[in-house]
């Protein structure tokens, strides 16, 4: 493969790279002014608002994916490479987040969240291997998981609305200087950067395979996975640096949910027979460490830690990262 071809795409690669950071890092400051203007909670925008269009990303990308590629290995790698990343985030922020460990001043609305991404991933994982079995039933071309997936998700909102309306302490935004027309237009105008840039990566990312010799799950759930989350990253550090800690919590959290119900969307989509018996093996070991992932930010949002180890992070954070990095470096050494 001559070395421009090679530059080339990853060229495109850091484009669409850019191109969502860029988008994603203005949606924490139209997602404040939206939240102030309208007194919803800090925590809501994030796990509604924030989190379905920072999730955009992934979802334009694994319907291109499923669709124009023919590529679900990239497809379901970017969901669940990207629930992986967006649990480290959370721990790169307690990295960073000096004034204290950022489990301490968070809602404990967000354990509800964080529990229905253990269940929602755990059915994705027991999908995948089962499906490999034959063990899974479907619904002419869709699995019968994608199914439940879905009813899981309505029924996971549903909870957490009801919740929500329950908690009356929760913070609204404080009223910003942008005027809500403004923060809808700037919020519109985002959106739509990050959708035809979504629309675009599957196409690249297959491509990176080809040139680079890589498996398309590796592709998806390192490089794809990391550019449809740059969102989830650049809205999370916007939305920690104008201390709204909830937001950020909510965004990532609630990202990790709506990134499920992707993967059954993708099932509807794909029409070549359930998405879990066309795709690597492989994705499991992504869904069983971000169950393992999610179960570590239930402990750390009960127990509440607020020493660090080492002046570095809180041992939750670092449990997190050491999960991201095993699960990166078997997908990299099975993907080669």
């Amino acid at each position: 493969m001559p070395m421009n071809s090679t530059l080339l795409v990853w060229l495109q690669f850091t484009v669409c790279v850019v191109l969502i950071g860029v988008a994603g890092v203005r949606l924490s400051r139209y997602g404040d002014a939206i939240a102030a203007h309208t007194g919803l909670s800090r925590n809501w925008v994030g796990l509604i608002l924030l989190a379905t269009v920072t999730s955009l990303p992934e979802l334009v990308t694994g319907l291109s994916a499923v669709t124009v590629a023919d590529a679900p290995d990239i497809a379901v790698g970017d969901v669940l490479g990207s629930c992986v990343f967006n649990l480290a985030i959370l721990a790169m922020v307690d990295v960073v987040y000096r004034p204290g460990a950022n489990y301490a001043p968070v809602g404990a609305g967000h354990i509800l969240s964080a529990g229905f991404g253990v269940i929602l991933m755990a059915s994705v994982g027991l999908a995948l291997l089962l499906s490999a079995q034959g063990l899974v039933p479907s619904i002419g071309p869709v699995s019968f998981a994608s199914v439940l997936i879905l009813l899981a998700y309505l029924v996971a909102m549903r909870m957490l609305y009801l919740t929500e309306q329950r908690n009356t302490s929760a913070a609204a935004a404080q009223f910003p200087d942008m005027a809500l027309k403004t923060a809808l237009m700037g919020y519109g105008i985002a959106a739509a950067v990050i959708v035809g840039a979504g629309v675009w990566l599957p196409m690249v990312g297959v491509e990176l395979a080809r040139v680079m010799g890589w498996s398309n799950s590796l592709v998806g759930t390192l490089f794809v996975a990391f550019a449809t989350s740059v969102p989830e990253l650049a809205t999370t550090w916007g939305a920690i640096r104008i201390g709204a800690v909830d937001m950020a919590f909510g965004n990532l959290l609630g990202s990790n949910l709506f990134d499920v119900l992707i993967l059954a969307v993708d099932d509807f989509a794909y029409g070549k027979g359930p998405i879990f018996m066309h795709v690597s093996q492989a994705h499991a070991m992504s869904a069983i460490t971000a169950v393992l992932m999610s179960g570590v930010i239930v402990v750390a949002l009960a127990y509440r830690p607020a020493s660090r180890r080492g002046h570095i992070g809180s041992g939750a954070s670092l449990s997190l990262l050491a999960l991201y990095l095993l699960n990166a470096s078997i997908q990299f050494f099975q993907g080669r």
